[in-house]
């Protein structure tokens, strides 16, 4: 039995039953720009960790046998995204993971979800980041924030860099694996810029009104449209554009519903938005 009739994406990512972030905006999104979304948890938790108090469960343990299951199927991805890793052992289990699934024809997008406004998470180590470019070497798309992007380049952070600099990170970064970057949520005041590379094309800023507060789950988001969009044939700066507009929209109704900044952004209001016209 053949199970490879309709492009699939495997998401590699922690879960959260509310919150808005991770596989579970993923997976509507992927779902929505006509694209099967194989979700693979890393851990599950019953809201993110953003919240006062969450219930959470380690998923490391089984994240080897559960994708066993998916090599006796023989299941092919036309994509590959992964997210937040919590530890050297999923960090080894995701390179496992690339190594078997990862084909010629895969496009691999590595999000190295590691910290924010210049520090590492709070769960995040040393160790940890010092790894993560195991993973990026696999990667055809990269979105690292402003901090990751220094972490990975072992960069000074500096909130406001010159263009010069974000092109420096990126071309030390495309030396790792990937070709296609974008260093995203940089923060200009009153606008938010993407900073979009691809190997021997003219580099891009791409800047968009700010919306609202800073909220969970926006990278998520942008991470899953770029997966999407890449998957169905799309170019990497519209992808950035589709991605950055959508985010635009759903901040917009996000703010007009008064949602908590907690619960991340009313993505689903506006989902018709990505559903492909043809």
């Amino acid at each position: 039995m053949d199970h490879n009739h309709q492009k699939k994406i495997a998401v590699i990512n922690d879960f959260s039953g509310f919150g808005r972030c991770s596989i579970a905006v993923a997976l509507p999104i992927i779902s929505a720009m006509r694209i099967q979304c194989c979700p693979l948890p890393t851990a599950i938790f019953s809201d993110h960790t953003g919240f006062d108090s969450f219930y959470m469960t380690d998923f490391t343990e089984h994240m080897e046998p559960y994708a066993e299951e998916w090599a006796k199927l023989d299941l092919h991805f036309n994509g590959i995204a992964t997210g937040f890793l919590g530890s050297i052992r999923q960090i080894d289990i995701v390179e496992n993971f690339l190594r078997r699934f990862d084909r010629e024809d895969t496009t691999v997008l590595v999000d190295p979800v590691m910290g924010d406004y210049g520090t590492l998470y709070p769960t995040y180590t040393q160790e940890l980041a010092k790894n993560m470019p195991r993973l990026v070497r696999y990667a055809d798309i990269l979105t690292p924030n402003l901090t990751e992007a220094s972490v990975l380049t072992e960069t000074e952070y500096n909130p406001l860099p010159k263009e010069s600099e974000l092109l420096a990170m990126c071309r030390q970064l495309s030396e790792m694996g990937p070709k296609k970057i974008v260093i995203s949520g940089l923060d200009y005041g009153d606008t938010l810029g993407n900073f979009i590379y691809e190997k021997d094309k003219p580099y891009q800023l791409l800047k968009v009104s700010k919306v609202g507060i800073c909220r969970s789950g926006t990278g998520d988001v942008f991470a899953a449209i770029q997966i999407a969009n890449a998957v169905n044939g799309g170019s990497f700066s519209d992808g950035v554009h589709q991605a950055a507009d959508f985010i635009s929209h759903a901040m917009e109704r996000t703010t007009e519903l008064d949602i908590p900044r907690t619960d991340g952004i009313a993505f689903e209001e506006i989902l018709d938005e990505l559903i492909p016209n043809d």
